[in-house]
């Protein structure tokens, strides 16, 4: 979505949007960190964010791939800066090639500063001169697919304090194509207003975006404030000068400061902040929560769908994806990348596009095993793992393997139920309860437009021990209203459901729209993400030296233990899927793997046969033995050998 269209909209409803700047770091674990913290600032509800341009493009591949990731992983509309510097028309042709790629349609065009090593501004050898000539060429050769915003300069800028050169300089580059201004950052509101003043006075109409620095420590204050010509009102000074020592309390006094300044800006009808974030959260965060423009419980606001929409190239009127990537949306959108179509209203048939294979990028766990293992610790019996998952979903731990982050409120009504399930061994990777209608307007359950009501079957998906699986099978196909998929690493499926084909858990109805659908379980999509979540299982397994008896008994759960999926269909039970494990629970399953005795077709402990250079556990082989006298089924019918692999064409 264009940003000049969303500045617009929050004009005309009068409802404050804001955005944020980020910009490529030196290394790649602070490239990683910044990715982790820009998806969970996207739970904070920007508008839009921008992503900085290096001097001469250097380090536009990383701009670049920032877009991408940006757009398509976590669903930010993405501005791309370009700049002038040491550019040549080829350099920006592939740049604005690559952010086309990435389903960007927002450019930020810059003349840019000159490199470190150059005083001057010179411009390249069949380049650009002025952003102007940037913008013009952009529109030239794509039209209107990108909207393009330019610079303003409340205070001046490095290599010209002449205001009026600088307004006839932003005339020229908005009357060029630019169609949003985004101004350097300033702490005084007084000589803001009146330059916005002067702009309108001079025929600029398009929309202004005060850009806002929040306030990290007072060293840095004042060396931005300097770098930038911001004036600094005394007040400020006077009320960080005592405080200036301690950098907590510089937040804190910065935030009331730099708050007032925003409320004075959209007092004056000024309805959108882009914040530069220099990376980092908090400040800008204790901002956000001061004007109350935050979520309250971290949930985001405005959701149009139950999940985290991506905004790649061709995604966006995507609207249908299974239930078993709830937790994992980055490993889906991987998986699913190189589709050449995405579902829109209805799943259709999954078998065409092929899920992608599991050695991309971003599907594995994350995570040195040195981590994992701080994180998580050193399982050794199955109640220990069990552990593990309650103290997830008591909030303890930010993440499981198969979950890339906490548990969210939408759990919060099972949550006891979920506890429980794990504390009998029975361990719940995804869940989500039955909504009988809420409003769309909801704070947890909420999504899509005003004026609707969303609903949605409870589900479940679990590890469950091959000692419990035929009990909970013969459960399960007892209640007329319960379906359900079962799967072993090896891909030997179990179901009982009426069809190959989707099964909606959730959808809304809205007025004006047909119903929508947008989470399904089906078949192909449940194989697909087995192999998904036995990898993760198995990766986690790898972080524990190999003769270690935490490697053992996750492996020995990864090669054993049957994931199942289940739904009731009738949603308006709330708690009847729990009801179907009363009396349910795993043996023993505080005893340590190592103290187990191994028995297999009758040997006894020395005499038993070795697997992998160690002796196999009793537990490992009754779990074995229990199950090889049943013959999987697939509606009927024997097992596939090529289960797991995403059935061709019809």
């Amino acid at each position: 979505m264009h940003i000049k269209d969303k500045l617009a909209e929050a004009q005309r409803t009068g409802h404050p949007i804001f955005s944020f700047e980020f910009f490529p770091p030196k290394t790649a674990q602070g490239v990683q960190n910044l990715y982790d913290r820009m998806d969970r600032m996207h739970d904070l509800g920007p508008a839009f964010i921008d992503v900085t341009w290096g001097a001469g493009g250097s380090r536009s591949q990383l701009t670049c791939e920032m877009v991408h990731v940006a757009q398509s992983v976590y669903g930010l509309e993405t501005c791309m800066h370009l700049t002038c510097t040491d550019m040549e028309k080829s350099k920006v042709d592939e740049a604005l090639k690559e952010a086309y790629k990435a389903g960007c349609t927002n450019i930020l065009a810059l003349r840019g500063d000159p490199p470190r090593e150059k005083e001057k501004w010179v411009a390249k050898e069949g380049g650009f001169m002025y952003a102007k000539d940037l913008v013009r060429y952009i529109k030239e050769r794509y039209g209107d697919h990108f909207d393009i915003g330019v610079a303003g300069y409340p205070e001046g800028c490095e290599d010209q304090q002449d205001a009026e050169i600088l307004m006839d300089h932003l005339k020229e580059k908005v009357d060029a194509g630019g169609t949003f201004i985004v101004t350097q950052m300033f702490y005084d509101v007084d000589i803001f207003l009146d330059w916005v003043k002067r702009v309108r006075e001079k025929g600029i109409n398009v929309p202004i975006v005060p850009g806002i620095m929040p306030i990290q420590t007072h060293g840095a204050f004042l060396r931005r404030a300097n770098w930038s010509n911001a004036h600094i009102p005394p007040s400020w000074m006077e009320a960080l000068e005592p405080v200036k020592n301690d950098d907590a309390a510089v937040r804190e006094v910065g935030k009331g400061l730099v708050a007032e300044m925003c409320r004075r800006i959209m007092s004056a009808g000024i309805m959108q902040l882009h914040f530069y974030t220099m990376n980092l959260a908090q400040a800008t965060k204790m901002v956000l929560e001061e004007l109350e423009l935050a979520p309250k419980d971290g949930t985001p606001t405005n959701r149009v769908l139950p999940w985290r929409q991506s905004l790649g190239l061709n995604r966006r009127e995507e609207d249908v994806r299974p239930v078993f990537w709830k937790n994992r949306n980055k490993s889906y959108v991987a998986r699913t990348q190189d589709w050449d179509e995405f579902p829109n209203g209805r799943w259709g048939d999954s078998r065409s596009p092929a899920f992608g294979e599991l050695d991309a990028y971003d599907i594995g766990l994350k995570g040195t095993n040195e981590q994992n293992i701080k994180l998580w610790g050193k399982p050794e019996s199955v109640k220990d793992v069990a552990n593990i998952f309650i103290r997830f979903l008591q909030g303890e731990l930010k993440s499981l393997p198969w979950s890339e982050s906490p548990i969210t409120s939408e759990a919060e009504a099972i949550c006891p139920e979920l506890i429980d399930l794990n504390r009998r061994g029975l361990l719940t990777i995804t869940s989500q309860p039955a909504v009988n209608g809420v409003k769309s307007t909801h704070p947890v359950h909420g999504w899509g437009p005003k004026g609707g009501y969303v609903y949605q079957k409870a589900c479940l998906e679990l590890l469950v021990s091959p000692d419990l699986i035929s009990d909970l099978i013969s459960r399960i196909q007892q209640n007329p209203t319960m379906t359900y998929y079962t799967v072993t690493k090896n891909g030997d499926l179990k179901t009982n459901a009426p069809s190959d084909g989707p099964n909606a858990v959730t959808w809304g109805v809205f007025p004006g729209k047909e119903i929508v659908q947008p989470t399904i379980v089906e078949t192909i999509s449940f194989l697909a993400w087995k192999d998904e979540a036995y990898r993760l299982g198995t990766d986690w397994a790898k972080c524990h030296s190999a003769m270690s008896p935490s490697r053992r008994l996750i492996d020995e759960i990864m090669e054993n233990w049957h994931l199942i999926n289940i739904v009731d269909n009738d949603f308006h039970q709330t708690h009847a899927i729990f009801n179907i494990f009363e009396g349910m629970a795993v043996k023993d399953m505080d005893e340590p793997l190592e103290a187990a005795e191994a028995t297999v077709n009758g040997y006894l402990g020395d005499l038993a046969p070795q697997i992998n250079g160690h002796e196999p556990s009793k537990r490992a082989f009754q779990t074995k033995n229990h199950d090889s006298n049943t013959v999987p089924q697939i509606n009927g019918h024997g097992p596939k050998s090529s289960i797991s692999t995403p059935l061709p064409l019809n």
